[in-house]
């Protein structure tokens, strides 16, 4: 987290009368849900501010709250699940592809904590999370990833014991029957994430070729604000030239690739000369080959990350 990042939250905390200490260690727990819920930082965000609200208002009024942490996940989870509602709706309207906003992991968290999380921060997870009814993805969440109870569960979505199962059931076969595979060696990921990007910056045709999957996936989202894939492309070949032309655009444009893991996996922040943000590329690898290829450049889904640059504009300057 950065350093202003830290200190605007504690100014928040402080400002609701809430202890800082108590709002570092509930703060993450509920973003972690509200992410997922949503696949978007500055929605997640915004949830969580509002739950943190609610839990100043209710202790201001003299409501008796047993544990802030179940308080703060119930009224998460019920604000994610209405502005999934209608996030519905515009996302039928949305130019292009839609992937989720993505999370950059610090390179100074635990290795073994990232791997706990990543397969459930995954953008390939996220997506297949789309699919799911509001309610289906709340209590699949809450139990596949967060290990609640039933009965809590229930209490937290509103309905009854038996229909939380029911949900939780569908969910999962829903996302087994799509859920991508990752591979379980880091390093052998790192090694073949390495190779992938040295190939990518210098437009290397055969060698792309050669870490693709046949059936490779090759997503891009753009939001009708930058320049990105129509629709998906599959298949080794159509993909390893898509990406090789990519890496012939970003060096006219000068651009750096800064390696780092994005929502877990293998990825990469490609940067322009002087540092502003052009895209952030994630990885799905498997069986010693990648699987899938996402990249975003849609401006509004990279401005948490620091400073975007006009894509367009570099374009029309090489």
């Amino acid at each position: 987290m950065r350093a202003g990042a830290r200190a605007s939250r504690r100014g928040w905390a402080e400002h609701v009368s809430i202890d800082v200490d108590a709002f570092e260690e509930l703060r993450p727990k509920a973003f972690a849900i509200a992410y997922r819920m949503l696949g978007s930082v500055s929605e997640a965000e915004d949830v969580v501010q509002e739950a943190f609200l609610r839990l100043h208002g209710a202790v201001r009024s003299g409501e008796r709250i047993e544990s802030p942490r179940a308080y703060l996940a119930t009224v998460v989870t019920r604000l994610g699940i209405d502005q999934l509602r209608s996030a519905r709706a515009r996302r039928e309207t949305y130019v292009g592809e839609w992937l989720p906003e993505p999370l950059v992991m610090s390179a100074d968290e635990d290795p073994a904590r990232q791997a706990e999380v990543a397969d459930s921060l995954s953008l390939a997870f996220l997506v297949v999370l789309e699919s799911l009814s509001p309610e289906q993805r709340a209590v699949f969440l809450l139990r596949e990833v967060f290990d609640y109870p039933y009965d809590q569960i229930a209490e937290i979505v509103g309905t009854s014991e038996a229909n939380a199962r029911q949900l939780a059931v569908r969910a999962r076969r829903h996302v087994a029957e799509r859920r991508s595979r990752f591979e379980a060696s880091r390093e052998q990921r790192e090694e073949l994430a390495d190779r992938f990007f040295a190939a990518a910056q210098q437009g290397e045709l055969e060698a792309l070729e050669s870490l693709l999957a046949q059936d490779v996936e090759l997503h891009g989202d753009g939001g009708g604000k930058a320049p990105a894939l129509a629709r998906p492309l599959f298949g080794s070949d159509r993909v390893a030239r898509a990406l090789a032309s990519w890496g012939r655009q970003a060096l006219r444009v000068g651009a750096t690739v800064r390696r780092v893991d994005i929502n877990g996996q293998p990825g990469a922040v490609f940067l322009e000369p002087e540092g502003k943000i052009i895209s952030v590329l994630a990885l799905d690898i498997a069986d010693g080959q990648i699987q899938a290829v996402r990249g975003i450049v849609n401006p509004d889904k990279l401005q948490h990350l620091g400073e975007v640059a006009d894509v367009r504009a570099l374009l029309r300057g090489a």
